[in-house]
């Protein structure tokens, strides 16, 4: 039977995964893929799932293909700069190939919304030889995430589905399919000599991977027929557009006023490229409009195609400036683009209209600055606070900076000002590794800095900073580090980690105890300390500091965005001087200074006193105390 619901894209793949016979699924949380495996983990017992949360995406990935190496259907989960960490074993596993089936679900980011880059998946997957399909709206992607397992396991290799964030956070209508229960077969690992991978292996597969590449092209090819996913609408002007993703519907909604004019290739499986189905589109086009979030990856392969074949087609896209290379697309940004391209044109086609007038940027009125920060109450400014008053106290007493290496998380928003803690940050986990890389270039410095400093949350602790401090400790790093213990992956949308105790599908399971695998990793001075006590927290992070080596403090606390407040504070007028320390120092969106008079608490005060603990005339109190 069918049923329609509304669902989110990242919910569509899920269900369109269950329904595809998934048994085991794999992943690491990040914006905006990270609803998939959320889905798929609340639904796991019912249908006799198992699923998890890893420790980085390549442990995710590796996990599933030991599991498709069984023969299950399996699934792993990742946001683009997570592809980025599992890329080592993808590219091996694409001459290896899989029994089972192995769909690899990359949420891209165009804009970006929460990512440190803009990648696009589409050319990840032409450089790995995996095929990667491309829907445009949240039934699609329920219906080619049961397409994309079809394939793996009629092709046995890995399939890429590539979302981008409106399509994995967008929310439509889908019809879904009930989902048999618990009960299906793995058939089990069977010893065969192609799961070890070795340079002869290599070089006797790789043949077969190409050739691979010329049957998936055909087989996407036979796919126009079966399905919707690719489709061509044609016009009755020689002006064809090419589009995927969603910017199939940004086009759709572009020329819906001229539909009649433009033919139209909405290509959903973009790689291997259908280029048959590509070849018949063209043969009626003498003009082709390519449109695409990010890069230029139809283009070229069209481009390709066109110079191959020797067409008399002209192309207009990102490579000859009609539209833009980076950021993301919306209707107005396509509109823009085809009337730009139109202009270039001899045609009488007629250019797009925007539905609603454009206005231009210098007309817009200026928007009110909302830099973002810390939540009211996070534990980790008041760590910040306190490495800043260490250092500060440091340098007063030899004369030396520190520099303040930060990592991926919430804690990136130490950079911002007041508190102004964050000197570096690259990718998960470098924090440690290029705070050990500074350490030793200190000999060439005369001794400039006192101590290298690195910032790392409990879940990016457990991704990729393990290595990282094994590293440090081996090579004599003089490093301190602070570990940031709020007890969830906080950025994400506080999904568990191997430091709490519950698996993803709720199960106890053993907490990895960060302090204990610090010390076994080698770091001589290990402390741990909560972050409440402003006071402690500062004669720690000087103590840390001062140690010759390297030197770590785990400090711990609570996310306040999944407990409780435990009071509120307010500022005492009578005893408040006005020096608005508590504003300037501390930068909570709880506090905020008035034109005059003492500066104001809102009703987002979490309670975590340390406003009370810096302010020099103790004004502040909890309310209790006053009334």
């Amino acid at each position: 039977m069918t049923a329609k619901r509304i669902l989110m894209g990242n919910e569509a793949i899920a269900f369109g995964a269950m329904k595809a016979g998934l048994q085991v699924a794999s992943g690491y949380p990040g914006t905006p893929s990270t609803e998939v495996m959320e889905t798929i983990a609340s639904h796991a017992n019912k249908y006799g799932i198992y699923a998890e949360w890893a420790t980085n995406e390549k442990v995710a990935l590796e996990t599933a293909v030991g599991a498709a190496y069984s023969g299950a259907n399996t699934l792993v989960t990742m946001k683009q700069v997570g592809l980025n960490v599992a890329s080592d074993p993808l590219m091996s596993l694409s001459y290896i190939g899989v029994k089972g089936s192995l769909v690899i679900l990359v949420s891209d980011d165009p804009g970006p919304h929460s990512s440190q880059t803009e990648q696009d998946t589409r050319a990840f997957g032409h450089f790995s030889n995996i095929p990667v399909l491309d829907p445009s709206t949240p039934q699609e992607a329920y219906d080619m995430a049961k397409l994309a397992f079809r394939l793996s396991h009629e092709m046995e290799i890995p399939v890429i589905l590539r979302t981008t964030t409106r399509v994995s956070h967008g929310c439509a209508d889908v019809v879904t399919e009930d989902i048999e229960q618990a009960g299906r077969d793995i058939e089990g690992y069977v010893k065969e000599p192609r799961w070890t991978i070795f340079p002869k292996l290599t070089a006797q597969r790789h043949p077969w991977l190409e050739d691979l590449q010329v049957r998936l092209s055909d087989r996407f090819s036979d796919l126009f027929n079966e399905n919707t996913f690719n489709s061509i609408t044609k016009g009755n002007s020689r002006i064809g557009i090419a589009s995927s993703g969603v910017s199939s519907l940004y086009a759709k909604e572009a020329i819906k006023e001229h539909s009649d004019r433009f033919s139209h290739f909405k290509v959903a499986t973009v790689h291997p490229f259908p280029e048959k189905a590509a070849l018949d589109f063209l043969s009626d086009i003498t003009d082709l409009i390519v449109i695409e979030e990010l890069d230029p990856y139809l283009e070229e392969q069209f481009l390709q195609l066109i110079g191959r074949h020797h067409l008399d087609v002209n192309l207009y896209g990102k490579k000859n400036g009609h539209f833009p290379v980076s950021g993301e697309y919306d209707v107005d940004a396509v509109i823009n683009g085809v009337n730009s391209s139109l202009q270039a044109m001899n045609t009488d086609v007629p250019l797009l209209k925007h539905s609603t007038p454009v206005v231009a940027r210098e007309n817009i009125p200026p928007l009110p600055v909302r830099p973002p920060t810390f939540c009211a109450g996070c534990m980790h400014r008041t760590v910040f606070y306190a490495f800043k008053k260490a250092a500060a106290k440091l340098k007063k007493e030899n004369g030396k900076g520190t520099v303040f290496s930060g990592d991926i998380g919430c804690y990136t928003l130490g950079n911002a000002q007041p508190l102004n803690m964050v000197d570096t940050c690259l990718c998960m986990g470098a924090g440690i590794s290029m705070a050990a890389g500074l350490s030793h270039t200190q000999q060439y410095q005369e001794g400039n800095y006192a101590k290298q400093v690195a910032f790392i949350g409990d879940s990016t602790f457990f991704h990729s900073g393990v290595s990282a401090i094994i590293s440090a400790v081996y090579n004599n790093a003089d490093i301190t580090l602070a570990v940031l213990d709020n007890r969830t992956t906080a950025m994400t949308g506080h999904q568990p980690h191997p430091g709490i105790g519950l698996t993803a599908m709720g199960n106890p399971t053993k907490a990895i105890d960060i302090a204990e695998v610090l010390r076994s990793c080698g770091v001589d001075l290990v402390e741990t300390i909560g972050a409440d006590d402003l006071g402690k927290c500062i004669d720690m992070a000087k103590k840390a500091m001062e140690y010759e080596g390297p030197s770590a403090v785990v400090f711990k606390g609570k996310c306040v965005g999944i407990t409780k407040t435990t009071g509120q504070y307010m500022i005492d007028e009578e005893k408040c001087t006005g020096c608005n320390f508590c504003v300037s120092q501390l930068g909570c969106p709880a506090i905020f200074s008035v034109s005059s008079g003492t500066p104001q608490i809102q009703d987002n005060c979490t309670g975590c006193s340390l406003c009370a603990q810096v302010c020099p005339s103790d004004a502040i109190v909890l309310r209790e105390v006053v009334q």
